[in-house]
């Protein structure tokens, strides 16, 4: 018969398991380490309490730290067919007349890519790579004004948040560096974060997140929205059934987005 464990063991065991995997299931490391449940609930609250994990529905997650912006080029090799086909998804929501605001990064871009053609519909935006990548559209494409952001192609700041302030939208579709239960939707930088906080002020109808699954668990500086906040995630198949029920709880719709919305 093995030996039992020590509480320390436990937890670098579940450390290591998390590092490999990112989502762990109580029922899962209670049968590995050959413990109770009820102990794999005090060891994952420890471990979360030290800033490791996040505690959700039947599990945990391994939480991890983005702390700088990361180049825009280098975000776009990450999943590039989930944000395609979330970006479509995404698209398929704009109706007939819609204003709407998006902000930049790298999944909001393939929103803008997949907006059908129709003049009756108008996009606000500080993504330049809207303007600088995506061509000629057949809708009207409004950039905001601001300070240039170089590492994530857009821009903020002051005179951005001004120009908000003259505009309402209906909807409003925001790209996050990081989302979690605990810490709502993060972003590396204060310029994009309070880009984002002003057009959610402004919009008045759904607030919709498109976020792939490798951002579940990500955390960074600045949290705007809460996730009491949002009304919508745009995600894809890969995202955990244990993060979709924590997110459902907090009564936000999950949409999974797959290559069948494009």
């Amino acid at each position: 018969m093995n030996k039992p464990l020590i509480p320390a063991q436990r937890r670098e065991r579940i450390r290591e398991y998390l590092e490999l995997h990112r989502i762990v299931r109580i029922d899962d490391l209670s049968k590995m380490l050959d413990t109770s449940e009820a102990t794999i609930r005090r060891d994952l609250e420890r471990l979360e309490k030290q800033g490791y994990l996040e505690r959700t529905h039947g599990g945990a997650i391994l939480s991890q730290r983005i702390n700088l912006e990361q180049d825009y080029a280098q975000r776009a090799q990450r999943a590039p067919d989930e944000k395609r086909w979330i970006g479509a998804s995404a698209a398929s929501m704009i109706e007939n007349g819609d204003i709407v605001f998006i902000n930049s990064g790298t999944t909001t871009t393939e929103i803008i890519r997949h907006i059908p053609a129709n003049p009756n519909i108008t996009v606000i935006t500080n993504n330049l790579i809207a303007a600088l990548e995506v061509g000629a559209v057949d809708f009207e494409l409004i950039l905001l004004g601001g300070t240039y952001q170089p590492v994530s192609n857009s821009v903020g700041g002051r005179f951005a948040i001004e120009n908000l302030g003259n505009i309402y939208a209906d909807k409003i579709f925001i790209g996050v560096d990081g989302i979690s239960i605990k810490y709502g939707c993060t972003f590396p930088t204060s310029a994009e974060a309070e880009v984002v906080q002003r057009m959610m002020e402004r919009t008045r109808g759904p607030i919709i997140v498109v976020a792939d699954h490798t951002k579940w668990g990500m955390v960074s500086n600045f949290e705007v929205p809460h996730i009491d906040q949002i009304d919508r995630l745009i995600t894809d198949d890969g995202l955990d059934e244990n993060a979709r029920a924590a997110l459902i709880d907090h009564s936000v719709e999950v949409f999974i987005a797959s290559n069948s919305t494009e």
